[in-house]
């Protein structure tokens, strides 16, 4: 396990673990540059996510599955994931740190995102769904979170096609480190 304390101080430093998917337990840091962000502020609704959050299929929950989160995250033929990723990040959540945002249908956990949240800063680490549409509506529901409780910042490690479609930009790593310091000093709440 990763000492919480050395993962925090990380983040705060613009680097964050990933287990190296070779089938061992080693873990790597990583700060990319360019860096990608989701701008709390021009989160992008696509056509189909707008159908689904208007039928109200999904009822959000805060925190009330974060280790079956983690898991369905890790669940993925190809993973960083490893167990040592999961051991501290369930540490991280014991101590306040890590947050799980839960999409649920028909009383079943559908899909969802986890991440840490640190001053004005959220950091998101996976998503996964079970359900179509499952894992975008609980992102949305993260942004809604993070903008009526102050959040500046949310941070996605790296671009990716998925998240390009809600409006997910790169910036170069010493823009980020700019926007992560300004984050920091914030003192917002999650739960």
């Amino acid at each position: 396990m990763i000492k919480p304390e050395i993962i925090l101080a990380g983040y705060q430093q613009g680097v964050f673990p990933m287990g190296i998917s070779d089938g061992t337990d080693k873990i790597a840091w990583f700060s990319p540059n360019p860096r990608a962000i989701i701008p709390i502020d021009t989160f992008h609704i696509p056509h189909g996510l707008a159908r689904t959050l208007r039928k109200k299929i999904y009822e959000i929950k805060i925190d009330t599955a974060f280790t079956e989160v983690l898991e369905g995250c890790a669940r993925r033929e190809t993973t960083w994931i490893n167990a040592d990723i999961i051991e501290s990040y369930i540490e991280m959540f014991r101590l306040g740190y890590a947050h799980s945002v839960e999409a649920w249908r028909d009383g079943e956990l559908a899909g969802g995102l986890y991440g840490v949240a640190l001053g004005g800063a959220f950091f998101g680490e996976s998503m996964f769904h079970y359900k179509t549409d499952a894992s975008k509506i609980a992102l949305h529901a993260l942004v809604e979170r993070l903008k009526t409780r102050g959040y500046t910042l949310l941070d996605t490690q790296w671009i990716t096609e998925h998240l390009q479609q809600f409006g997910t930009v790169e910036i170069p790593r010493e823009e980020y480190l700019r926007r992560l310091d300004a984050a920091l000093s914030k003192d917002c709440v999650f739960v």
